[in-house]
């Protein structure tokens, strides 16, 4: 299988009749500076033929489900997943899906990931970086974070616009650099607010490459030498921040390939594309700058491309294919948290024995 074949996209989205409807409904030609774009089944598959996408995991894109009615949110969130769940059985080897949840509330969001992996064999699930202005890692999210940790649940991050971006009234559309802070905003208060260490078994895919954390990541490290964050993040900040999985939608350049291949290990790397925002012409100019980008004898082209993704999607390997799993991680290791704790302690006691 060459490396322009048998692609798996994991950023690639889908808008459902319902979702259209309502965007309709509340007047909203646009999202985050962008046209709506026309979408159809067909289309995604003309566009993934075109680019050797074998499969596409859609999602829905900004700004999800909720339009201030917590109960409509519930419904269209139910109406999307079903329909997205319509189009894998309908062609199981082409489309997966990540079911979107009524964030920003919390109980009908667990009900609606039990539901979209019980009833509807999603593959994960797509979480907003913010919600109503509330980030990933706040702990109203606990509950959320605990159903998803279970079972071990793939996340893919995607920004929204957040409620104070408008405000800066700067002269860019909101998906070419607000966006960005969004997701990075979430995944830094994923690692500072514990919530990475303490749900260790979620894996997360970020979009667009990570927003800017991997060029802020160094910076974002020295957290650690800060004690209320050193307590949550007990591994380390760069740990958590490797942890994360990587997706190319509009990110394909060098730039931001070489600031991955030196931050994370290739494995970490995903393909997407970002259809149908991005358009057909934007996905094809995509796919040949992340080849030219990742041509070289380390030859990670190809695991870009698939072999990393099947190490969270293996039911899409071929029959021959082998493939090698996701890592796991659990909560801080039992050797690591004796050693910490007697650390504390002798602390404690060097400081006992210098105030006598």
């Amino acid at each position: 299988m060459s490396t322009v074949q048998g692609r798996i996209d994991v950023h690639h989205h889908l808008i459902p009749p319902a979702f259209a409807a309502a965007m309709a409904r509340k007047g909203l030609r646009e999202m985050v500076g962008a046209p709506v774009p026309e979408w159809t089944p067909q289309r995604s598959l003309d566009v993934m033929d075109a680019n050797g996408i074998q499969t596409a995991i859609l999602s829905l894109s900004a700004p999800g489900v909720f339009f201030y009615d917590v109960q409509q949110a519930r419904d269209l969130a139910r109406a999307c997943n079903e329909y997205a769940a319509d189009l894998q059985v309908k062609n199981p080897s082409r489309f997966g899906s990540f079911a979107v949840l009524p964030l920003p509330f919390t109980a009908p969001a667990c009900a609606e990931a039990a539901y979209a992996f019980d009833s509807l064999a999603a593959d994960g699930v797509v979480l907003f970086g913010s919600s109503e202005g509330r980030f990933l890692g706040d702990s109203a999210y606990d509950e959320l974070m605990a159903e998803l940790d279970a079972r071990h649940a793939v996340v893919l991050v995607h920004p929204n616009l957040h409620a104070t971006s408008p405000q800066l009234n700067l002269n860019a559309p909101g998906f070419l650099l607000e966006f960005l802070c969004d997701t990075t905003r979430a995944a830094v208060n994923l690692i500072l607010s514990g919530t990475m260490e303490r749900y260790s078994r979620i894996r997360w895919i970020l979009g667009h490459a990570g927003g800017f954390l991997p060029y802020v990541a160094w910076r974002v490290s020295l957290a650690s030498m800060m004690p209320e964050f050193a307590e949550r993040s007990p591994q380390g900040i760069l740990t958590y921040v490797k942890r994360f999985y990587y997706d190319t939608a509009l990110s394909p350049s060098r730039y931001s390939m070489i600031a991955l291949r030196e931050l994370v290990e290739p494995s970490h790397i995903l393909f997407g594309s970002e259809y149908p925002y991005a358009t057909a012409p934007v996905v094809a100019l995509e796919c040949q700058t992340l080849e030219q980008a990742t041509a070289g004898p380390e030859k990670i082209a190809h695991g870009i491309a698939r072999e990393h993704a099947l190490g969270l999607f293996s039911k899409y390997r071929e029959v021959n294919e082998v493939v090698t799993p996701a890592a796991t991680y659990d909560s801080e290791p039992k050797a690591m948290r004796a050693r910490r704790a007697l650390s504390k302690s002798m602390a404690a006691l060097a400081e006992r024995i210098k105030d006598l």
